[in-house]
């Protein structure tokens, strides 16, 4: 059964197609993108995801990508009031305003994965930490963590996730600029993980110049599976072993979203 088969018989078939055959489900909240031609059944659309998810209190329509320097798009809501919620994941909790601050729940595993490769005590650099998804369990290792965020509402959401989730003596957070890291913090990081937004590979070198030598670096990107190849040489030229990479979901019509776990050599 799928969203599309509740609807059938309520949108025309030609233009039941055109619906796209996920949402997103943070909290209690759902995310659907709805083409401009099936505008007209937006109240359709709501009424069975609400019904289908029982749990679903606020349904809302993505009518922009990822804007601004916040790394936020604009929502309409179609059921419900409040675009703020709370979200669980693998034991953690974290608070989310999705109109104020970016948060993909299709990461789940991968933060999961990362934070099992955290040790006791290591300091651990990331940016572009936004409410904590990849801050909070890495923090609950014993790691010690500075986030880095420039987004000021993800800050503030991020700093109460730290206190539900007890965390605050594990956790500095800095809201700047991830391209002024390298000026504000003088210190080498153990471990450095990178949720690098769209076209912004140059914070590879950038980050991982801040990371100790046999350190690890966990570092995203968006490519073609057939950019990989290259990229892998690329990275084993830029003073790194390859150690383990995934393609992490589509994003685009043959864009993914890869996941690279990279171990920086000793210098020579």
């Amino acid at each position: 059964m799928s969203l599309k088969t509740d609807l059938h018989g309520k949108i025309p078939e030609k233009e039941l197609e055109k619906l796209p055959n996920r949402f997103d489900i943070i909290g209690d909240i759902a995310i659907v993108v709805i083409p401009e031609e099936l505008g007209k059944y937006k109240p359709e659309i709501a009424s069975a995801i609400m019904q289908r998810m029982g749990n679903i209190r606020t349904v809302l329509n993505k009518t922009s990508k990822l804007e601004s320097d916040h790394r936020v798009a604009d929502f309409e809501i179609l059921a419900g009031e409040s675009t703020g919620t709370t979200h669980r994941e693998f034991g953690f909790v974290y608070r989310i305003d999705v109109k104020r601050s970016f948060f993909n729940p299709r990461l789940g595993f991968e933060r999961k994965r990362i934070a099992s490769q955290v040790k006791p005590n290591e300091s651990v650099l990331i940016p572009f930490s936004g409410v904590g998804p990849f801050v909070i369990p890495a923090a609950a290792t014993g790691a010690d963590v500075v986030a880095v965020e420039m987004n000021p509402f993800a800050c503030l959401s991020l700093k109460e996730n730290c206190k539900l989730n007890k965390l605050e003596e594990k956790i500095h957070i800095i809201n700047a600029d991830a391209s002024h890291i390298p000026k504000m913090i003088k210190s080498e990081f153990d471990r450095a993980i990178i949720p690098t937004p769209y076209g912004m590979d140059h914070f590879l070198e950038k980050i991982s110049s801040m990371v100790r030598p046999r350190g690890d670096v966990h570092f995203y990107t968006f490519k073609p599976r057939e950019d990989i190849p290259g990229l892998i040489t690329r990275y084993e030229n830029m003073g790194f072993d390859v150690k383990f990479h995934r393609r992490c979901g589509n994003v685009a019509p043959g864009i993914s979203r890869w996941v690279f776990d990279l171990k920086k050599r000793l210098q020579t």
